[in-house]
């Protein structure tokens, strides 16, 4: 199926920065291309839950067994947990793997702590429907009626409710959002005072995934309750449960710090990383057991028991902020991830070193959990969890019916509209990090057979899948479950698409003419190697005079133009390769985005005026080349020169990298 799918996007999504607490964002090692074969899920055949609703444990255990030790044995990943609960209880717990390589520790699912990144946000968005349901948080007020300090949107007020559906309007926050250093760690309310993220959409209209957005949820609740976050979640969602061995808490409390399972970058690696620390702690900072995840679980599958009414419960699964017909939409904080014509909701996270998946089965009252400790190799944790999720509900979950639907005959006209490169919607849009989204755009092409393909979106071979049209502007893919959607706008032009997978959170909107990366890519390459060979030629033909004892044939002002010409051309390669160096340096290694390089940003930043100097010299250079006795060639050169620093102005202007400040 579309194991690598995940894979792909994570791949993307790396260069952004964003592992931590992040809605299915990287789980993949940014060195690496290489992709990990796992093994068949043995019995692919359905095996019906039996009539009492409850799958057989015997059956799961067996299936699971022949799937997970090898499957985490060729991804590199120590240690794994799996829960599973149906009809009120938990069905399976149980550890993979383990939770210290260096010691041999195994994993309790009882007790051993596992990282579950932004399934962390499910508590943070329990406690704020906990206090709408008391009456202290209105869904739809503007959220400044509970802050001191004022946040912004454009065109309208951000409310509760667009925080829960990540719609407040939002660019990406990616400035402290995983450290190692608990020393450094900002207290909630000034995390989410200085840093407030720029609005570059109107609220409620386009999805984009944020973690700023449910950290000052999770200071609403704070300043609304009366208490401090951690303190409300212990004694109102955690105490209620039984949840004994669960916290948001960083660094653990005493007693759970021995519990916690190490985190590895590989399984292989022996050594356990340092505890994560997550700045916007409501998004992604909790650490927890299977069984405890399996208490949580069991609540909201038995319509919010011991945290919330039924009433205010279905309103949390069922309530739907769809942007697009006929794909998987935003609830009220869970999102919907239905296959086989089955109602699921769930989320994902991950922090760095840990990647997790839970999924609710709301008509059948089962809900399965998985956590991994590893990043493993070749994005395994992330098809490791899609092939669990994907077998085990055609498994046990099977469609009632498969209706092959025709290709619609506007296939052809829909899909051209569609071709084309795009920008994801969860990104930033006016500091360095904007770079990812001119290096790493996503495109949709269209074959012979009017099938369309969006290239993030591959199989396990890395071939493209392929979608064909079976409703005005949806298409489903050939031979499998994916869906893309696309919405117009009265010009008949694309407005948004994405795929069942991302459109809750993360919609693909056109890109700007100037910063398509199809158009603007190939010219700065040119520009380069253009300004690349002028700077290695002038040593070069130095060289080459001194061996033939041939004199330098220019003076006075062309002999000055000639050599700031050269040094002119070294100043924007100078510039651009800097700003790429360190943001490639930066995002490495998440934990580097804590401030501690704020000094060499501030040097590039004042380095901006490279490509201006370099850009004053060609334009002199020009003139004095044709206002005097040069050659035809040195005419022509003159203008390639100018031609391709005017490119790389306008690449490192897309890029962002002409923004100053220190909030990315």
């Amino acid at each position: 199926m579309k194991y690598a799918m995940r894979g792909a996007l994570a791949a993307l999504l790396s260069s952004l920065g964003l592992a931590a607490a992040g809605a299915q964002v990287p789980d993949v090692d940014p060195r690496e291309d290489e992709q990990v074969e796992l093994p068949e899920l043995p019995g692919q055949e359905a095996v019906p839950a039996a009539t009492s609703g409850v799958i057989d444990p015997a059956d799961l255990e067996t299936w699971l067994d022949g799937f997970m030790p090898y499957a985490l044995a060729q991804g590199d990943i120590a240690g794994a947990i799996i829960t599973v609960v149906a009809d009120g209880e938990i069905l399976l717990s149980r550890g993979y793997g383990y939770a210290d390589v260096e010691t041999g520790a195994l994993i309790d699912p009882e007790t051993t702590l596992f990282r579950p990144g932004s399934i962390s946000k499910l508590i943070t968005w329990t406690a704020v429907m906990q206090l709408v349901e008391d009456g202290l948080i209105d869904l739809d007020a503007d959220i400044n009626t509970y802050l001191d300090f004022e946040v912004t949107g454009v065109e309208r007020p951000i409310t509760m409710r667009h925080l829960l559906t990540h719609t407040p309007g939002w660019g990406e926050q990616v400035r402290a959002l995983i450290m190692e250093d608990p020393e450094r760690l900002q207290p909630l309310d000034e995390y989410v005072r200085n840093n407030i993220p720029a609005a570059v959409y109107p609220a409620g209209e386009v999805p984009a995934y944020s973690n700023y957005g449910t950290a000052l949820a999770g200071h609403i609740v704070a300043e609304v309750s009366g208490q401090s976050f951690d303190d409300y979640v212990d004694e109102h969602i955690f105490a209620p449960l039984g949840m004994e061995y669960s916290s948001m808490r960083q660094p653990l409390p005493e007693h759970l710090q021995g519990l916690m399972s190490s985190g590895y970058m590989r399984g292989s690696d022996g050594e356990g990383r340092d505890f994560e620390i997550v700045t916007p702690a409501p998004a992604g900072s909790m650490s927890a057991s299977g069984h405890d995840m399996g208490r949580f679980m069991i609540a909201h599958l038995n319509s919010g028991e011991g945290l919330l009414s039924p009433e205010t419960a279905e309103q949390m699964h069922t309530t739907a902020d769809r942007k697009l017909p006929a794909v998987n939409a935003m609830l009220l904080g869970f999102y919907e991830q239905n296959r086989n014509g089955h109602r699921i909701i769930g989320h994902g996270g991950d922090t760095t070193l840990f990647h997790s998946n839970l999924h609710l089965y709301l008509d059948h009252g089962v809900g399965l959990y998985i956590s991994m400790n590893s990043s493993g190799r070749g994005g395994a944790p992330g098809r490791i969890r899609q092939a669990l999720f994907e077998g085990f509900t055609d498994r046990y979950f099977p469609p009632e019916s498969q209706e092959e639907r025709p290709t619609l005959d506007t296939a052809e006209e829909h899909g051209r509209m569609l071709v084309g490169n795009y920008v994801i919607s969860r990104r930033a849009h006016q500091n360095f990090v904007a770079a990812t989204a001119l290096l790493g755009q996503p495109s949709v092409s269209m074959n012979e057979d009017h099938e369309i393909s969006l290239s993030i979106l591959t199989d396990a071979a890395g071939t493209p899948l392929r979608f064909r049209e079976v409703e005005p502007f949806v298409w489903q893919q050939v031979n499998g479950a994916e869906r893309l959607s696309a919405r117009i706008n009265e010009d008949g032009e694309v407005e948004m698409f994405s795929a069942a997978f991302f459109a809750p959170f993360m919609m693909f909107t056109p890109v700007e003419w100037w910063r398509n990366g199809a158009l603007l890519m190939p010219l700065a390459g040119f520009a380069a190697a253009a300004l690349l060979l002028t700077v290695l030629f002038w040593p070069v033909r130095a060289i080459v005079r001194w061996r033939f004892g041939k004199p330098f044939a220019l003076s006075g002002r062309q002999a000055m133009a000639y050599r700031l010409s050269n040094v002119g051309a070294l100043l924007p390669l100078l510039h651009a390769g800097g700003w790429l160096f360190l943001m490639t340096y930066m995002m490495s290694e998440l934990n580097r985005l804590d401030g501690r390089l704020d000094g060499a940003l501030m040097f590039m930043q004042f380095m901006a005026v490279l490509p201006f100097l370099a850009l004053l010299v060609a334009v002199w250079n020009v003139f004095v080349v044709w206002t005097g006795a040069a050659s035809w060639f040195a005419k022509l050169w003159s203008l390639v020169l100018l031609a391709s620093t005017l490119v790389m102005i306008w690449f490192v202007a897309a890029a962002g990298f002409f923004n100053f400040g220190l909030t990315y």
